[in-house]
């Protein structure tokens, strides 16, 4: 099942299948390990679900919901 990143609940893994938006908002989640076939889970949500706290590439970042809605995923398991 694919969904953006920015729908994942609490807990969820998936693996990155493509990252949309443009110029400066693409190239910032690339820089940031964002990239197609790595693993992402989700580890926290603040209480009004913005922002959100994801583990990739084995280190902890934290994304604005309106950045994670250009990140397309596939939910594992």
């Amino acid at each position: 099942m694919q969904k953006m990143l920015s729908d994942f609940v609490i807990g969820e893994t998936g693996v990155v299948k493509a990252v949309g938006g443009e110029g400066k908002i693409k190239r910032r989640l690339f820089d940031m390990g964002i990239t197609p076939g790595a693993e992402v889970f989700l580890r926290k949500k603040a209480p009004l679900g913005d922002p959100i706290e994801i583990t990739i590439r084995g280190y902890e970042l934290t994304l604005r919901k309106t950045e994670a809605q250009f990140v397309n995923m596939e939910v594992k398991g």
